[in-house]
């Protein structure tokens, strides 16, 4: 569109240029993404040592989000209200990086530089209520993210901590008992075999204090076994969506890109199929939305449903396994989100939730386009996936 030579008038061309802008600000994404890439990798101890999707994470859908809260009469605040982007970012920093509080916070600091200079390099003006905006999604993320990131880390300890404890009994309770033992009257042969058990033992506990201090540095939840191969996953999409088509005519529309990688196309077929059975279940019987794309090396799925939006506190624990909320007429999730977010983390990746009452409740799907290098073992087939 033309607006010095179109024949609107001014208040018309008034009310459509807000929209241009939006346009612009949202076609900046992969322009802000490859500067953010850049400048992290200088900077940020560690980040240099990470592969281009684990780097990414999650900023492809943080930026999307500040971008609608930009867009004049969107009703997103800034670009953490209603979504749990900024949490799962943290989440992946501290399952898939040695990260510490204080990178994953200049992350965030650099994006705003980098929106700030693309913006700039692109003719946009940011005002006052844009910085506004800008500022508070940023320190919105800053804390969601460090919550989530700190969270997970106290979630290592205690897990380390109980299964140290009940590990350690064992050696100790040998070594207590030969000790005991040497403090009596006893046949040097018989001394020679407890001093020997005392030596065996304390070598166990060693190594149990190692396998302890290599935890502590690096951490993986546990993961599925994954059959990876290598395919077009938009196919994939459309079956399943065809599925729900075969019941509900016309149900789910399916949008977006041909993308081609690696991953365990069984378990991601279960995972779709849960997330749009979800879709279904809590959807108010509107139409779902599926939507597909590749950015940065990021494979990203987006379910969406204009539904009840879900409650924040609900949002928190919606990936719990076996929480169901009984107020609820439609079953509750049970084990399905929670399946959902461990392919999603084997795969080396993230589920995210984005919900409002004006916007409807989206699903965002996202992992590496190739896997291989995030799964253990990397690229053996497994048929239990």
């Amino acid at each position: 569109m033309n607006i010095a030579t179109d024949q609107h008038t001014g208040r018309q061309a008034s009310r459509r240029h807000p929209l241009q802008r939006a346009q612009r600000i949202f076609a900046m994404r992969d322009a802000v993404l490859t500067e953010w890439e850049q400048r992290v990798r200088a900077s940020v101890r560690g980040a240099d040592q990470l592969l281009t999707p684990i780097l990414i994470n999650t900023l492809p859908a943080f930026f999307d989000n500040l971008a609608e809260a930009l867009t004049p009469g969107h009703p997103r605040e800034n670009a953490a209200s209603n979504s749990n982007v900024p949490a799962v970012h943290g989440n992946e920093r501290a399952r898939m990086t040695n990260y510490g509080p204080e990178q994953v916070i200049q992350e965030y600091q650099i994006f705003r530089d980098c929106f700030a200079a693309v913006a700039h390099e692109s003719g946009i003006s940011l005002r006052s209520k844009d910085w506004q905006v800008i500022n508070e999604s940023i320190d919105s993320g800053i804390r969601e993210s460090i919550r989530e990131f700190t969270s997970m880390h106290e979630g290592f300890r205690r897990r380390i901590a109980a299964g140290l404890s009940h590990d350690m009994r064992n050696p100790l309770a040998v070594i207590s008992t030969s000790a005991q033992l040497l403090l009596r009257p006893a046949e040097p042969e018989r001394v020679v075999a407890l001093a020997h058990k005392i030596a065996e033992h304390s070598k166990r506990l060693d190594s149990m204090i190692e396998e302890l201090l290599d935890s502590l540095s690096y951490h993986q939840g546990q993961r599925l076994p994954l059959a990876l191969s290598r395919f077009d996953v938009l196919p994939l999409v459309q079956a399943v969506a065809g599925q729900v088509n075969l019941q509900r005519p016309g149900k789910c529309h399916v949008q977006g890109q041909s993308v081609t990688g690696w991953w365990c196309e069984n378990s991601l077929r279960r995972a779709l199929e849960n997330l749009l059975g979800n879709a279904l279940k809590y959807g108010d019987d509107a139409p779902i939305g599926v939507h597909v794309e590749a950015t940065h090396e990021r494979l990203i799925i987006t379910v969406h449903n204009s539904g009840h939006a879900i409650a924040p506190e609900q949002a928190e624990r919606i990936f719990d396994y076996l929480r169901r909320e009984n107020d609820n007429p439609a079953p509750g999730w049970g084990i399905g989100l929670p399946f959902v977010q461990n392919v999603a983390e084997s795969h080396g990746g993230s589920i995210a939730v984005d919900s409002a009452p004006e916007t409807g409740t989206s699903f965002i799907f996202d992992v590496p386009v190739d896997c291989r290098p995030f799964v253990e073992p990397a690229g053996v087939p497994n048929n239990d996936c």
